[in-house]
């Protein structure tokens, strides 16, 4: 299989850098695929796990908070807000990011809720993944 070209960058840090098969990121409006010869695409990502597939990452798995993905044909870079590989993940760290999330909620106007209970939906998937 073809590959290309994958890097995803954290404020902190560049987590990944290396040839790749495909990506499946958490898409904003659900969760895609990226593979080499994708047609150029910017996506806002939400909060879920990012799978590497072939290539010299192979089999890794990160959760990301929310990010961009920008791929221009060629190249895929991911813009994360955080990134954490899933194995330095603990499910008290998840825990506090769920409670979090629920603060949050709290405090937004309702027209919000609907993607604040969203987030937080996934927040519980990604913990009981653990």
């Amino acid at each position: 299989m073809a590959t290309f070209p994958f890097e995803i960058v954290s404020p902190e840090r560049l987590l990944f850098s290396g040839e790749v098969e495909a990506v499946k990121l958490p898409g904003s409006e659900g969760e895609f695929q990226v593979m080499a010869g994708h047609a150029p695409l910017l996506a806002l990502l939400g909060p879920g796990i990012m799978e590497i597939a072939g290539g010299e990452g192979n089999g890794e798995r990160l959760f990301i908070d929310g990010g961009f993905c920008d791929m221009n044909g060629v190249t895929c870079t991911v813009l994360a807000e955080a990134a954490t590989p899933i194995e330095q993940l603990s499910p008290e760290y998840m825990k506090e990011m769920i409670e979090a999330a629920h603060k949050q909620a709290a405090e937004m106007e309702p027209a919000d809720h609907d993607e604040a209970l969203r987030r937080i939906a996934v927040l519980h998937l990604v913990h009981s993944q653990l």
